[in-house]
């Protein structure tokens, strides 16, 4: 059922959706809040807020999420560790406003997000002894240090060393986002300039993000810390970050 209604100055678009959308599953959040700009409004246009079942992800609001990152958009979008910012493999534009939403250097490098392990094996070089080593740790909260392959655009590529951080999440939600899109996300963690801890509640961090952002994917409660940081790329297990994510080498 669609209900518009005028508030503020904008058309508020109300998108209530019965559980036919979660395929005959379990009910979770059934409701999708879109705010689309009346015409005649001089505001920038606010981001799309989706709520998406955490279990049983709704197909119509997963596709306009990937929808949105395939146009160009930036996505707020819940993993396994917090909740992160992230674009389409190779938009510089959108890159470039994730940077400055997060004041990052230019030369920050964002994470390659897949959706599996054959994915990964697209974008970064993995030997038998990495393989293995991943193999046990992914899907999980583990950002592994690869050596890039050219598959990765050179501005996401390390300068000096040519590696790229890559993860494949356990999380529901944006393991059906990447499976939609149809290919990675460039990611960083949703932490925003001078907090001390990332977002963690959509619903009441919306007014913070709505004018930055162009789709939040509200998936519940995420987690504060990230995730591990293991380096592969001497031969040698490094860690570089210790996070949520345990290792079992």
């Amino acid at each position: 059922m669609l209900r518009v209604g005028l508030w503020g100055g904008w058309a508020d678009a109300v998108l209530d959706m019965g559980a036919e959308d979660v395929d005959g599953a379990a009910k979770g959040p059934p409701h999708c809040r879109i705010m689309r700009r009346h015409h005649n409004a001089p505001s920038p246009t606010l981001s799309q807020y989706l709520v998406i079942h955490p279990t049983h992800p709704q197909p119509r609001l997963v596709n306009r999420a990937a929808e949105i990152v395939a146009g160009g958009g930036i996505i707020v979008y819940p993993t396994d560790s917090t909740y992160a910012l992230g674009c389409r493999l190779g938009d510089k534009d959108a890159a470039d406003r994730i940077r400055s939403l997060r004041q990052l250097p230019k030369d920050h490098y964002l994470t390659l997000v897949c959706r599996d392990l054959s994915e990964l094996a697209t974008y970064a070089r993995v030997d038998n002894t990495s393989y293995r080593i991943i193999r046990r740790h992914l899907p999980g909260p583990r950002t592994f240090v690869l050596t890039a392959t050219r598959e990765v655009p050179r501005r996401l590529v390390h300068r000096q060393r040519r590696t790229i951080g890559l993860r494949v999440p356990d999380n529901v939600i944006a393991q059906a986002i990447l499976t939609a899109l149809g290919e990675p996300i460039m990611s960083t963690t949703a932490l925003m300039p001078g907090a001390s801890l990332p977002l963690t509640d959509m619903e009441m961090e919306r007014g913070t993000l709505e004018h930055a952002v162009d789709v939040i994917v509200d998936g519940g409660i995420g987690g504060v810390r990230p995730t591990t940081i293991v380096d592969l790329t001497s031969g040698d297990v490094q860690i570089v970050r210790e996070g949520v994510g345990t290792l079992d080498i």
